[in-house]
Protein backbone atom coordinates (compact mmCIF):
# COMPACT_ATOMS: atom_id res chain seq x y z
CA UNK A 1 0.00 0.00 0.00
CA UNK A 2 1.38 3.60 -1.18
CA UNK A 3 -0.11 6.48 0.73
CA UNK A 4 0.93 9.93 -0.64
CA UNK A 5 1.39 12.37 2.53
CA UNK A 6 2.09 16.06 2.41
CA UNK A 7 5.67 16.93 1.00
CA UNK A 8 6.75 18.35 3.40
CA UNK A 9 6.98 15.17 4.97
CA UNK A 10 9.68 13.66 2.52
CA UNK A 11 12.26 15.57 4.58
CA UNK A 12 13.58 14.77 7.89
CA UNK A 13 11.89 17.83 9.72
CA UNK A 14 12.80 19.68 12.66
CA UNK A 15 10.55 20.05 15.72
CA UNK A 16 10.86 24.21 14.72
CA UNK A 17 9.80 23.36 11.04
CA UNK A 18 6.92 21.06 12.19
CA UNK A 19 5.73 23.62 14.74
CA UNK A 20 5.68 26.50 11.68
CA UNK A 21 4.00 24.10 9.22
CA UNK A 22 1.26 23.10 11.96
CA UNK A 23 0.76 26.72 13.07
CA UNK A 24 0.41 27.92 9.32
CA UNK A 25 -2.10 24.94 9.07
CA UNK A 26 0.40 23.23 6.33
CA UNK A 27 0.42 19.91 8.55
CA UNK A 28 -1.00 18.66 11.35
CA UNK A 29 -0.04 16.12 14.36
CA UNK A 30 -2.60 13.35 12.92
CA UNK A 31 -0.67 13.55 9.41
CA UNK A 32 2.87 13.16 11.19
CA UNK A 33 1.81 10.67 13.32
CA UNK A 34 0.24 8.73 10.44
CA UNK A 35 3.30 8.99 8.04
CA UNK A 36 5.74 8.20 11.12
CA UNK A 37 3.63 4.74 11.27
CA UNK A 38 3.79 4.24 8.07
CA UNK A 39 7.36 4.73 7.60
CA UNK A 40 7.55 2.16 10.62
CA UNK A 41 5.60 -0.57 9.16
CA UNK A 42 7.60 -0.21 5.59
CA UNK A 43 10.95 -0.13 7.23
CA UNK A 44 11.22 -1.26 10.55
CA UNK A 45 8.80 -4.02 10.28
CA UNK A 46 9.57 -4.84 6.28
CA UNK A 47 11.81 -3.74 3.94
CA UNK A 48 15.43 -3.78 5.69
CA UNK A 49 13.29 -4.64 9.14
CA UNK A 50 15.39 -2.71 11.28
CA UNK A 51 13.25 -4.02 14.09
CA UNK A 52 13.68 -1.09 16.03
CA UNK A 53 10.24 -0.56 17.33
CA UNK A 54 8.17 -2.98 20.42
CA UNK A 55 5.28 -2.09 20.70
CA UNK A 56 2.51 1.26 19.18
CA UNK A 57 0.49 3.18 21.21
CA UNK A 58 -2.63 2.24 19.70
CA UNK A 59 -4.25 6.01 20.93
CA UNK A 60 -1.24 7.42 19.33
CA UNK A 61 -3.58 9.04 16.15
CA UNK A 62 -6.55 9.88 18.97
CA UNK A 63 -3.97 11.89 21.09
CA UNK A 64 -2.61 13.71 18.01
CA UNK A 65 -6.05 14.48 16.56
CA UNK A 66 -6.89 15.64 19.92
CA UNK A 67 -3.89 18.02 19.96
CA UNK A 68 -4.57 19.46 16.88
CA UNK A 69 -8.41 20.34 17.79
CA UNK A 70 -6.95 21.81 20.92
CA UNK A 71 -4.44 23.87 18.52
CA UNK A 72 -7.21 25.39 16.91
CA UNK A 73 -9.14 25.90 20.02
CA UNK A 74 -6.32 27.57 22.51
CA UNK A 75 -3.33 27.24 20.07
CA UNK A 76 -0.04 24.85 21.45
CA UNK A 77 0.90 24.21 24.64
CA UNK A 78 4.66 24.84 23.99
CA UNK A 79 7.37 23.55 21.32
CA UNK A 80 6.24 19.86 21.76
CA UNK A 81 2.84 20.46 21.18
CA UNK A 82 1.85 17.58 18.91
CA UNK A 83 5.39 16.10 18.70
CA UNK A 84 5.81 11.93 18.00
CA UNK A 85 8.64 10.54 20.64
CA UNK A 86 9.41 7.35 20.96
CA UNK A 87 10.05 5.45 24.42
CA UNK A 88 12.97 3.03 25.39
CA UNK A 89 10.89 -0.32 26.82
CA UNK A 90 12.31 0.51 30.16
CA UNK A 91 10.19 3.44 31.04
CA UNK A 92 6.75 2.76 32.13
CA UNK A 93 3.53 4.37 30.33
CA UNK A 94 -0.05 3.76 32.07
CA UNK A 95 -1.68 3.54 28.84
CA UNK A 96 -2.07 0.27 26.66
CA UNK A 97 1.13 -0.50 26.04
CA UNK A 98 3.62 -3.01 28.17
CA UNK A 99 7.35 -1.99 29.84
CA UNK A 100 9.25 -5.00 29.57
CA UNK A 101 12.64 -4.15 29.44
CA UNK A 102 12.28 -6.28 26.25
CA UNK A 103 11.70 -9.55 28.37
CA UNK A 104 9.28 -12.24 27.45
CA UNK A 105 8.59 -11.98 31.17
CA UNK A 106 7.26 -9.10 31.19
CA UNK A 107 5.72 -8.92 28.05
CA UNK A 108 2.26 -8.20 29.40
CA UNK A 109 3.17 -5.89 31.95
CA UNK A 110 0.94 -3.12 31.97
CA UNK A 111 2.49 -0.09 34.27
CA UNK A 112 -0.18 1.24 37.05
CA UNK A 113 1.66 4.96 36.61
CA UNK A 114 3.45 7.23 34.00
CA UNK A 115 6.87 7.34 34.61
CA UNK A 116 7.63 10.93 35.95
CA UNK A 117 9.14 12.19 32.69
CA UNK A 118 5.96 10.48 30.86
CA UNK A 119 3.86 12.79 32.81
CA UNK A 120 5.91 15.50 31.43
CA UNK A 121 5.98 14.79 28.15
CA UNK A 122 2.36 14.67 28.02
CA UNK A 123 1.65 17.79 29.74
CA UNK A 124 3.73 19.46 27.75
CA UNK A 125 1.60 18.03 24.22
CA UNK A 126 4.13 15.64 23.03
CA UNK A 127 2.47 12.21 21.61
CA UNK A 128 3.96 9.26 22.62
CA UNK A 129 4.00 7.10 19.66
CA UNK A 130 5.46 4.00 21.05
CA UNK A 131 7.98 1.91 22.51
CA UNK A 132 11.77 0.90 21.24
CA UNK A 133 13.87 -2.23 21.06
CA UNK A 134 16.20 -2.52 23.57
CA UNK A 135 19.20 -5.11 24.88
CA UNK A 136 17.12 -6.88 27.50
CA UNK A 137 17.29 -5.85 30.74
CA UNK A 138 19.82 -3.43 29.98
CA UNK A 139 22.72 -5.41 29.09
CA UNK A 140 22.06 -7.21 32.47
CA UNK A 141 21.35 -10.72 31.06
CA UNK A 142 23.71 -12.49 29.36
CA UNK A 143 27.88 -11.82 28.56
CA UNK A 144 27.10 -13.07 25.27
CA UNK A 145 24.13 -11.34 24.04
CA UNK A 146 24.74 -9.10 21.27
CA UNK A 147 23.91 -5.15 21.79
CA UNK A 148 20.28 -4.46 20.65
CA UNK A 149 19.09 -7.91 21.06
CA UNK A 150 16.22 -9.00 23.39
CA UNK A 151 13.89 -12.14 23.64
CA UNK A 152 10.79 -10.30 23.49
CA UNK A 153 11.67 -8.02 20.17
CA UNK A 154 15.16 -9.76 18.27
CA UNK A 155 17.90 -8.10 17.39
CA UNK A 156 17.77 -3.91 15.82
CA UNK A 157 19.68 -3.69 13.04
CA UNK A 158 22.01 -0.20 12.06
CA UNK A 159 20.27 1.93 9.68
CA UNK A 160 23.22 2.78 7.63
CA UNK A 161 24.29 -1.22 7.41
CA UNK A 162 23.10 -4.33 8.85
CA UNK A 163 26.32 -5.43 9.16
CA UNK A 164 27.56 -2.32 11.29
CA UNK A 165 27.45 -2.27 15.25
CA UNK A 166 24.21 -0.85 16.84
CA UNK A 167 25.34 0.09 19.70
CA UNK A 168 24.33 -0.24 23.50
CA UNK A 169 21.14 -1.03 24.97
CA UNK A 170 19.40 1.97 24.12
CA UNK A 171 19.89 0.90 20.40
CA UNK A 172 16.16 1.13 19.30
CA UNK A 173 15.82 4.63 20.21
CA UNK A 174 18.87 5.71 18.93
CA UNK A 175 17.94 3.56 15.43
CA UNK A 176 14.19 5.08 15.10
CA UNK A 177 15.88 8.52 15.32
CA UNK A 178 18.43 7.57 12.88
CA UNK A 179 15.94 6.06 10.34
CA UNK A 180 13.46 8.71 10.71
CA UNK A 181 10.57 7.14 12.13
CA UNK A 182 9.96 9.58 15.10
CA UNK A 183 11.12 13.13 15.42
CA UNK A 184 12.78 12.45 18.85
CA UNK A 185 13.13 9.22 21.36
CA UNK A 186 14.14 8.70 25.15
CA UNK A 187 16.52 6.21 26.20
CA UNK A 188 18.71 5.52 29.45
CA UNK A 189 22.33 5.05 29.92
CA UNK A 190 23.60 3.11 33.03
CA UNK A 191 27.32 3.06 30.70
CA UNK A 192 27.33 4.28 27.61
CA UNK A 193 23.83 2.99 26.85
CA UNK A 194 22.67 6.28 24.85
CA UNK A 195 26.57 7.31 23.90
CA UNK A 196 27.40 4.22 21.82
CA UNK A 197 24.14 3.88 20.01
CA UNK A 198 24.22 7.77 19.14
CA UNK A 199 27.39 7.27 17.50
CA UNK A 200 27.19 4.33 15.93
CA UNK A 201 23.65 5.56 14.06
CA UNK A 202 24.86 9.18 13.44
CA UNK A 203 22.30 11.23 15.91
CA UNK A 204 22.65 13.33 18.48
CA UNK A 205 22.21 11.77 22.33
CA UNK A 206 23.02 13.31 25.38
CA UNK A 207 23.28 11.41 28.75
CA UNK A 208 22.50 14.12 31.55
CA UNK A 209 23.75 14.64 34.98
CA UNK A 210 22.45 11.53 37.46
CA UNK A 211 19.54 13.84 39.07
CA UNK A 212 18.82 15.70 36.06
CA UNK A 213 16.01 13.74 34.75
CA UNK A 214 13.57 11.82 37.64
CA UNK A 215 14.51 8.05 37.56
CA UNK A 216 10.95 7.23 38.60
CA UNK A 217 9.36 4.86 36.56
CA UNK A 218 12.30 3.39 34.82
CA UNK A 219 12.79 -0.31 35.19
CA UNK A 220 16.46 0.11 36.91
CA UNK A 221 19.67 -1.56 36.38
CA UNK A 222 21.50 1.07 38.94
CA UNK A 223 21.11 3.89 41.35
CA UNK A 224 23.93 5.39 41.11
CA UNK A 225 24.36 5.43 37.43
CA UNK A 226 20.96 5.29 35.80
CA UNK A 227 19.57 8.26 33.64
CA UNK A 228 17.27 8.79 31.06
CA UNK A 229 17.95 11.10 27.93
CA UNK A 230 17.35 12.19 24.92
CA UNK A 231 18.14 11.71 21.02
CA UNK A 232 17.69 13.38 18.22
CA UNK A 233 18.59 14.37 15.08
CA UNK A 234 20.08 17.60 15.50
CA UNK A 235 21.55 19.29 19.04
CA UNK A 236 18.26 21.96 18.49
CA UNK A 237 16.11 18.79 18.91
CA UNK A 238 17.84 17.15 21.87
CA UNK A 239 17.79 20.60 23.91
CA UNK A 240 14.49 21.42 23.70
CA UNK A 241 13.67 17.18 24.61
CA UNK A 242 16.10 17.84 27.22
CA UNK A 243 14.74 20.23 28.73
CA UNK A 244 11.26 19.09 28.79
CA UNK A 245 12.45 16.16 30.87
CA UNK A 246 14.10 17.73 33.78
CA UNK A 247 12.52 18.88 36.99
CA UNK A 248 12.63 17.86 40.37
CA UNK A 249 10.26 14.90 41.61
CA UNK A 250 9.15 14.38 45.30
CA UNK A 251 9.80 10.99 44.98
CA UNK A 252 13.47 10.73 43.50
CA UNK A 253 15.92 12.34 45.86
CA UNK A 254 18.29 12.27 43.25
CA UNK A 255 16.93 15.11 41.67
CA UNK A 256 16.79 17.30 44.60
CA UNK A 257 20.17 17.88 43.54
CA UNK A 258 19.18 19.67 40.33
CA UNK A 259 16.97 22.36 42.01
CA UNK A 260 18.37 25.96 40.96
CA UNK A 261 20.95 23.79 38.98
CA UNK A 262 19.16 23.43 35.75
CA UNK A 263 17.19 25.74 33.02
CA UNK A 264 13.70 24.99 31.75
CA UNK A 265 14.60 25.51 28.26
CA UNK A 266 18.27 24.96 27.02
CA UNK A 267 17.64 26.27 23.68
CA UNK A 268 18.88 29.43 25.37
CA UNK A 269 22.51 27.70 24.73
CA UNK A 270 22.06 27.38 20.91
CA UNK A 271 24.93 29.59 19.92
CA UNK A 272 26.72 28.99 16.37
CA UNK A 273 30.11 30.95 18.31
CA UNK A 274 29.70 29.00 20.64
CA UNK A 275 33.22 27.50 20.22
CA UNK A 276 34.73 30.41 20.35
CA UNK A 277 37.03 30.83 23.45
CA UNK A 278 35.75 27.77 24.90
CA UNK A 279 38.60 25.78 26.15
CA UNK A 280 38.71 21.91 24.92
CA UNK A 281 41.14 19.40 26.32
CA UNK A 282 41.70 16.80 23.92
CA UNK A 283 42.03 13.25 25.27
CA UNK A 284 44.17 10.94 22.99
CA UNK A 285 45.90 8.66 25.32
CA UNK A 286 43.48 5.56 24.18
CA UNK A 287 44.30 1.98 24.02
CA UNK A 288 46.08 0.42 20.74
CA UNK A 289 43.05 -2.45 21.11
CA UNK A 290 40.53 0.41 20.48
CA UNK A 291 42.85 2.43 17.83
CA UNK A 292 42.28 -0.62 15.62
CA UNK A 293 38.87 -1.05 16.04
CA UNK A 294 35.90 -0.13 14.11
CA UNK A 295 35.11 2.54 16.26
CA UNK A 296 37.70 4.70 15.57
CA UNK A 297 39.48 6.77 12.69
CA UNK A 298 42.66 8.97 13.31
CA UNK A 299 41.68 11.08 10.45
CA UNK A 300 38.39 11.71 11.27
CA UNK A 301 39.19 12.59 15.37
CA UNK A 302 41.90 15.01 13.78
CA UNK A 303 39.70 16.86 11.86
CA UNK A 304 37.34 17.43 14.76
CA UNK A 305 40.27 19.16 16.65
CA UNK A 306 41.26 21.40 13.58
CA UNK A 307 37.56 22.47 13.19
CA UNK A 308 37.52 23.26 16.82
CA UNK A 309 40.78 25.50 16.57
CA UNK A 310 39.64 26.79 13.14
CA UNK A 311 36.05 27.81 15.30
CA UNK A 312 38.62 30.12 18.19
CA UNK A 313 38.36 27.09 20.70
CA UNK A 314 41.73 27.13 22.48
CA UNK A 315 42.30 23.75 22.48
CA UNK A 316 44.95 22.03 25.03
CA UNK A 317 45.83 18.60 23.47
CA UNK A 318 47.14 15.29 25.15
CA UNK A 319 45.65 16.10 28.41
CA UNK A 320 46.08 13.59 31.34
CA UNK A 321 42.99 12.18 33.08
CA UNK A 322 44.79 10.22 35.57
CA UNK A 323 41.74 8.05 36.80
CA UNK A 324 40.67 7.13 32.70
CA UNK A 325 42.67 3.78 32.08
CA UNK A 326 42.21 2.30 35.91
CA UNK A 327 40.92 -1.09 36.05
CA UNK A 328 37.40 -0.09 37.49
CA UNK A 329 35.34 -2.34 39.79
CA UNK A 330 32.29 -3.58 39.00
CA UNK A 331 30.77 -3.55 42.63
CA UNK A 332 28.49 -1.00 42.26
CA UNK A 333 26.58 -2.67 39.12
CA UNK A 334 26.81 -6.02 40.28
CA UNK A 335 24.81 -5.01 43.93
CA UNK A 336 22.88 -2.38 42.58
CA UNK A 337 21.12 -4.59 39.85
CA UNK A 338 20.47 -7.22 42.25
CA UNK A 339 18.84 -5.05 44.79
CA UNK A 340 17.25 -2.58 42.73
CA UNK A 341 16.02 -5.51 40.19
CA UNK A 342 14.82 -7.54 43.03
CA UNK A 343 12.87 -4.37 44.17
CA UNK A 344 11.30 -4.00 41.14
CA UNK A 345 10.24 -7.32 40.53
CA UNK A 346 8.69 -7.54 43.55
CA UNK A 347 6.00 -5.12 43.66
CA UNK A 348 4.89 -6.18 40.28
CA UNK A 349 1.11 -7.07 40.29
CA UNK A 350 -0.09 -10.81 41.11
CA UNK A 351 -0.78 -11.49 37.88
CA UNK A 352 2.33 -11.41 36.42
CA UNK A 353 4.52 -14.79 36.44
CA UNK A 354 8.04 -13.39 37.66
CA UNK A 355 8.13 -11.33 41.51
CA UNK A 356 11.99 -11.99 41.87
CA UNK A 357 15.37 -12.77 39.68
CA UNK A 358 15.10 -16.32 40.97
CA UNK A 359 11.75 -16.61 39.60
CA UNK A 360 12.61 -14.71 36.83
CA UNK A 361 15.59 -17.36 35.92
CA UNK A 362 13.23 -20.16 36.26
CA UNK A 363 10.88 -18.38 33.82
CA UNK A 364 13.41 -18.02 30.71
CA UNK A 365 14.44 -21.82 31.33
CA UNK A 366 11.28 -22.71 31.08
CA UNK A 367 10.86 -20.85 27.86
CA UNK A 368 14.45 -21.23 27.20
CA UNK A 369 14.13 -21.82 23.05
CA UNK A 370 12.53 -18.12 22.92
CA UNK A 371 14.07 -16.66 26.53
CA UNK A 372 17.85 -17.75 26.34
CA UNK A 373 19.36 -17.79 22.88
CA UNK A 374 22.19 -15.83 24.62
CA UNK A 375 21.99 -17.64 28.27
CA UNK A 376 21.35 -15.52 31.17
CA UNK A 377 24.79 -15.89 33.28
CA UNK A 378 24.72 -12.10 34.02
CA UNK A 379 21.25 -13.02 36.00
CA UNK A 380 22.17 -15.91 37.18
CA UNK A 381 26.01 -14.42 39.25
CA UNK A 382 23.45 -11.71 40.60
CA UNK A 383 21.10 -13.75 41.77
CA UNK A 384 23.86 -15.36 44.02
CA UNK A 385 24.47 -11.88 45.66
CA UNK A 386 22.94 -10.79 48.92
CA UNK A 387 20.88 -8.32 48.57
CA UNK A 388 21.25 -6.07 51.92
CA UNK A 389 24.33 -3.25 49.91
CA UNK A 390 26.02 -3.52 52.98
CA UNK A 391 29.05 -5.83 51.56
CA UNK A 392 32.31 -3.88 51.58
CA UNK A 393 32.91 -4.84 47.93
CA UNK A 394 30.16 -2.63 46.98
CA UNK A 395 30.97 0.36 49.64
CA UNK A 396 34.62 0.59 48.95
CA UNK A 397 34.04 0.02 44.79
CA UNK A 398 31.06 3.06 45.23
CA UNK A 399 33.54 5.38 46.95
CA UNK A 400 36.45 4.48 44.67
CA UNK A 401 34.06 5.20 41.87
CA UNK A 402 32.88 8.70 43.17
CA UNK A 403 36.81 9.44 44.14
CA UNK A 404 38.89 8.47 41.11
CA UNK A 405 35.58 9.61 38.63
CA UNK A 406 35.07 12.87 40.03
CA UNK A 407 37.70 14.09 42.71
CA UNK A 408 40.88 12.91 41.03
CA UNK A 409 38.97 12.29 37.33
CA UNK A 410 36.97 14.42 35.41
CA UNK A 411 36.70 17.72 38.02
CA UNK A 412 40.58 17.31 38.35
CA UNK A 413 40.96 17.72 34.78
CA UNK A 414 38.59 20.55 34.48
CA UNK A 415 40.12 22.68 37.00
CA UNK A 416 44.10 21.52 36.05
CA UNK A 417 43.48 22.71 32.43
CA UNK A 418 40.90 25.23 33.29
CA UNK A 419 38.53 23.65 30.65
CA UNK A 420 34.71 24.06 29.74
CA UNK A 421 34.72 20.53 28.52
CA UNK A 422 36.68 17.57 27.00
CA UNK A 423 36.58 16.07 23.94
CA UNK A 424 36.69 11.84 23.44
CA UNK A 425 36.64 9.71 20.35
CA UNK A 426 33.63 8.13 19.83
CA UNK A 427 32.07 7.40 23.54
CA UNK A 428 35.47 6.49 25.24
CA UNK A 429 35.27 7.85 28.44
CA UNK A 430 31.30 6.63 29.07
CA UNK A 431 32.63 4.60 32.18
CA UNK A 432 34.23 7.93 34.03
CA UNK A 433 31.18 10.23 33.09
CA UNK A 434 29.15 7.65 34.00
CA UNK A 435 30.52 6.66 37.34
CA UNK A 436 30.83 10.32 38.14
CA UNK A 437 27.38 10.48 37.31
CA UNK A 438 28.09 13.58 35.12
CA UNK A 439 26.77 14.32 31.82
CA UNK A 440 27.86 14.14 28.09
CA UNK A 441 26.87 14.60 24.75
CA UNK A 442 27.65 12.58 21.36
CA UNK A 443 27.80 14.02 18.16
CA UNK A 444 28.12 12.43 14.65
CA UNK A 445 31.73 13.56 13.40
CA UNK A 446 31.63 12.00 10.10
CA UNK A 447 31.46 8.69 7.95
CA UNK A 448 34.67 5.96 7.46
CA UNK A 449 35.48 4.77 4.42
CA UNK A 450 33.32 1.34 4.79
CA UNK A 451 30.40 4.45 5.35
CA UNK A 452 30.04 3.23 9.03
CA UNK A 453 29.57 6.51 11.17
CA UNK A 454 32.29 7.92 13.38
CA UNK A 455 31.22 10.14 16.34
CA UNK A 456 32.17 12.04 19.08
CA UNK A 457 31.68 12.92 22.75
CA UNK A 458 31.94 15.82 24.82
CA UNK A 459 31.98 15.78 28.14
CA UNK A 460 31.67 17.95 31.69
CA UNK A 461 31.28 18.99 35.35
CA UNK A 462 27.77 18.08 36.91
CA UNK A 463 24.51 20.07 35.67
CA UNK A 464 26.95 21.62 33.08
CA UNK A 465 24.89 20.30 30.15
CA UNK A 466 24.38 23.99 28.81
CA UNK A 467 27.75 24.23 27.87
CA UNK A 468 28.17 20.90 26.35
CA UNK A 469 24.67 21.90 24.28
CA UNK A 470 26.28 25.57 23.32
CA UNK A 471 29.96 23.74 22.10
CA UNK A 472 27.73 20.80 20.56
CA UNK A 473 25.72 23.16 18.79
CA UNK A 474 28.51 25.18 17.65
CA UNK A 475 30.30 21.97 16.16
CA UNK A 476 27.24 20.55 14.56
CA UNK A 477 26.32 24.11 12.40
CA UNK A 478 29.83 24.46 10.87
CA UNK A 479 29.98 20.85 10.06
CA UNK A 480 26.69 19.13 9.45
CA UNK A 481 28.31 15.83 9.34
CA UNK A 482 25.01 13.84 9.64
CA UNK A 483 23.46 12.11 6.19
CA UNK A 484 20.57 10.18 6.56
CA UNK A 485 20.68 6.82 5.43
CA UNK A 486 19.44 5.27 2.63
CA UNK A 487 16.66 2.80 3.61
CA UNK A 488 15.35 0.41 0.48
Amino acid sequence: MELNFNELLNEELTIKEIQNAMNNGELTSKELVMYYLYRIAKYDQDGPKLNSILEINPDAIFIAETLDHERKLNGPRGILHGIPVLLKDNIETNDFMHTSAGSLALANYNSRDDAFLVKKLRKAGAVILGKTNMTEFANGMSSQMWAGYSSRGGQVLNPYSASFFVGGSSSGSAVAVAANLTVLSVGTETDASILSPAINNSVVGIKPTVGLISRSGLIPFTYSQDTAGPFARNVTDAAILLGSMAGVDEVDVATHRSINRTVEDYSVFLDPNGLKNSRIGVFTDVSNEFKSSDEFDEDLYQNVIETLKSEGAEVIEDIEIPSMNREWSYGVSLYELKHSLENFLSELPNNMPVHSISELIDFNKNNSEAALKYGQDKLENRAKLSNTLREPEYILSKLEDIYYAQEKGIDEVLNKYKLDAILLPSYVGSTICAKAGYPSIALPAGFRKDGRPFGITFASGAFNEGMLIKIGYAFEQVTQHRKKPILK
